[in-house]
């Protein structure tokens, strides 16, 4: 049985919320970062919908390497400035609607959102980059019990998800599709060699998937850890750093005539990474720098090394739309699963318990959250 009630929001404009069984309430629980390492557990408002947003009564949210970073700098430029609910990868049920959304979203469809949408009209949206859009709407907000989901997001990247998907493989998607665009990028081929460095979540998915994509994966961590879980997820050789004096030529040793890997992802995230990147990649090959640097670092480099040796830099960022739904498609295939990343559950109060215990990384890839 549904009912409407009809609510005035900041601005005064009437909002329609259809409502299934029982009325949204009006306060939730929801985690509010205020600065650096200062997340607080609180009651605050339900949001309000504007006539083309939509509610969700969240499921399940991850954490990811970014929450992290934002949580130890207490902001971050383009997508959140404190105080603010954050989090970003969500799988949940539309708990209520304006009254301007598309029909096809419906009370009680289990969807997921991405954390971004283009405006498809700008420079780069017209050149099929839309991840360079220069009107990117960011959302964040998913550690609570309810996330607004902005008009432009509900109508270019929230999809339903299937049956046959679980939830904490469909909080993947989003982590998952700038994976899938950085390799993209990459046009690898199967019987390629790639080198991962870094096993965190990011790393971990791109070992998953180069393999899945029939490309010989070896992968670098600091730990053991990660490089068992590296093993399990397809990688043919992995590689302790802290217990290899020279880790380009162990790189190098593993691959057709010690020529080097074919491209190597950089997910790490430090400029020395950058440089073994460079180093050990094959003459002709490929350098995916997707963990990105904070700006104003300087990493050393050598150009003729890459121009004779004719090295392809690529710097992926984010996703787009086209990714989100292959990303998708992909985890309803079962090419990638949320128990091969989600290490524990959590309530949403332990949650900043939790990101203490990640910021000396203490064996999580991924924590699931359950408001």
């Amino acid at each position: 049985m549904k009912t409407t009630t009809t609510k005035k929001t900041e601005v005064g404009e009437e909002v329609k919320f259809a409502v299934a069984r029982v009325a949204v309430p009006s306060r939730m629980t929801a985690a509010v970062l205020y600065g650096s390492e200062d997340l607080r557990i609180e009651m605050i408002d339900v949001p309000h919908l504007a006539a083309d947003e939509v509610l969700l009564r969240v499921r399940l949210a991850l954490t990811d390497g970014t929450d992290l970073k934002v949580w130890k700098r207490g902001y971050h430029a383009k997508m959140i400035q404190p105080p603010a609910v954050f989090g970003h990868e969500v799988v949940g049920d539309i708990a209520a609607v304006g009254k301007r959304v598309d029909a096809r979203w419906r009370i009680g469809m289990r969807v997921v959102a991405a954390n971004s949408a283009p405006c498809l009209r700008c420079y780069h949206c017209r050149r099929g980059q839309e991840n360079l859009c220069e009107d990117l709407l960011f959302n964040n907000g998913a550690y609570a019990e309810y996330m607004r989901i902005p008009g432009r997001i509900a109508m270019e990247n929230m999809l339903e998800v299937p049956h046959s998907v679980d939830d904490g493989s469909a909080a993947l998607v989003e982590p998952l599709a700038c994976v899938l665009r950085g390799i993209h990028e990459m046009e690898v081929r199967a019987g390629d060699t790639a080198a991962v460095i870094g096993c965190g979540p990011i790393g971990l998915t791109y070992v998953r998937m180069l393999s899945r994509r029939g490309v010989r994966v070896i992968a670098l961590a600091r730990r053991s850890a990660p490089l068992d879980v590296a093993r399990r997820l397809g990688a043919i050789a992995t590689i302790n750093v802290t217990e290899t004096s020279d880790v380009v030529s162990a790189v190098k040793s593993l691959t057709e005539d010690n020529r080097g890997p074919d491209s190597v992802v950089e997910a790490a995230g430090n400029p020395a990474t950058w440089q073994q990147a460079l180093a050990m990649v094959r003459r002709g090959g490929v350098v995916n720098f997707f963990s990105g640097l904070p700006s104003g670092t300087n990493v050393a480099i050598d150009p003729a090394a890459i121009h004779y040796s004719e090295i392809k830099l690529i710097s992926p960022f984010h996703h787009t739309p086209r990714f989100i739904r292959e990303a998708l498609e992909a985890i309803r295939r079962g090419d990638i699963v949320g128990q091969d990343f989600v290490t524990e559950e959590i309530r949403l109060t332990e949650l900043p318990q939790a990101f203490e215990r990640m910021k000396i990384r203490s064996g999580e890839i991924k924590l699931a959250v359950r408001p």
